[in-house]
């Protein structure tokens, strides 16, 4: 028989990917089941992007192996992005890696900078994958809880009280997933300050900034950050290219170099044509995020609608693509409560501890659901 390695018992499927199947599996007997789950776009790309993608196709070398850190072009792009964008201002030569997808650039950075043993800060409630890499590279997971009441930021004053020697990176996501919540300024310039002294590698992963929110914030902008901080972006959720898998990694020259000494042997670079598209994603007006906004602003009014019938509470003014709720008093627990929703009601809603413990109590639903969809959903929890 052969085996496994054993890095494969520290970590299970991806809870969406099980769970999926068995939506799948509903939805192949003929039961209408709504999925009001996952964060996937089902929006298209600006028609620039299409265009130049198309274009691009017929350019002399579209069809060999790309540049392991992409076309300088797009790397100035991205750069002029951050500084439009964030105020941020990068060394588009030596700062910044374009990425396929950023779920690429959590392992990336886990093999690059974690040993075997190393501890690593890791949120709860958060994006599932920080744990899993973390133990595959052979590392240790070191949950901190998020709270409501200190609206989903860490106690670092707390964790400055604990024994971080073993501790090499940290993991943060602002606008925060699952919960939409926005860090304040202030509270990005206490985080820096909290890696400077620690000597943490903080890595933020941004890829909401763009979605209901009119100031969106890079914790790069914090002087001195680089130093010490990395940030993740994505082009998959503010451009509707989740399944295109191009994003970045910023920061430091040397920080950037170590990356790429592990990507340089994972690949051979990314698709030209995707390439060209992202640049021209990366160059849209404002008219493109009014007009993103104003869709998503429509779902979440009707989603709002559905958790109030629920009986849920949230935060109004959260932003990103989700609204994360509280279940009400006296409900079951949340992955007990999304089955039977599911089952009765065939509509699939996240349960909240598929992001870690601190996620019990909570569900979370997708605005990636067109409108007649949700108003669908509502009318099969009122009839």
């Amino acid at each position: 028989m052969i085996r496994t390695a054993k890095r494969l018992e520290s970590v299970q499927e991806y809870y969406f990917s099980t769970k999926l199947r068995e939506v799948r599996e509903m939805i192949s007997q003929g039961k209408p089941v709504i999925n009001m789950g996952i964060g996937s776009p089902d929006l298209s790309p600006p028609q620039e992007v299409l265009t130049s993608f198309q274009n691009s196709l017929f350019e002399e070398g579209a069809h060999q192996y790309q540049s392991y850190q992409g076309l300088p072009e797009l790397r100035e792009t991205m750069s002029d992005f951050y500084e439009n964008k964030f105020g941020v201002v990068t060394d588009a030569a030596t700062e910044i890696l374009p990425l396929m997808g950023s779920k690429e650039g959590i392992m990336h950075i886990s093999m690059a900078f974690l040993n075997t043993g190393d501890e690593v800060l890791i949120p709860n409630p958060g994006y599932p994958t920080y744990s899993a890499v973390t133990k595959l590279v052979g590392a240790e997971p070191r949950t901190y809880e998020l709270k409501e009441a200190n609206n989903w930021f860490p106690d670092l004053d707390a964790l400055s009280k604990e024994d971080l020697s073993k501790v090499r990176i940290m993991w943060v996501s602002y606008p925060h997933m699952p919960t939409g919540a926005m860090a304040q300024k202030a509270q990005l310039e206490k985080l820096v300050a909290f890696s400077r002294a620690h000597k943490i590698l903080v890595i933020n992963d941004n890829p909401y900034s763009f979605v209901l929110s009119k100031s969106p914030l890079s914790v790069l902008s914090i002087p001195g950050a680089i130093d010490t901080v990395l940030e993740l972006n994505s082009l998959s959720k503010t451009f509707n290219m989740a399944g295109w898998r191009v994003g970045m990694v910023i920061g430091k020259a040397a920080h950037i170099q170590a990356i790429l000494k592990v990507k340089s042997n994972m690949d051979s670079g990314m698709f030209y044509g995707i390439q060209k598209g992202a640049i021209s994603a990366l160059r849209s007006g404002p008219f493109w995020f009014d007009q993103l906004d104003a869709i998503y602003k429509k779902r979440q009014q009707l989603v709002f609608q559905l958790a109030d019938i629920l009986n849920c509470s949230y935060d109004p003014n959260a932003t990103g693509m989700f609204v994360w709720a509280r279940l009400p008093e006296g409900a079951a627990k949340s992955e007990a409560y999304i089955d039977e929703i599911l089952q009765n009601k065939h509509v699939f809603i996240a349960p909240g501890t598929v992001f870690g413990s601190a996620g019990e109590g909570y569900i979370r639903f997708s605005l990636c659901v067109k409108e007649e969809k949700i108003r669908e959903a509502i009318k099969r929890f009122v009839s």
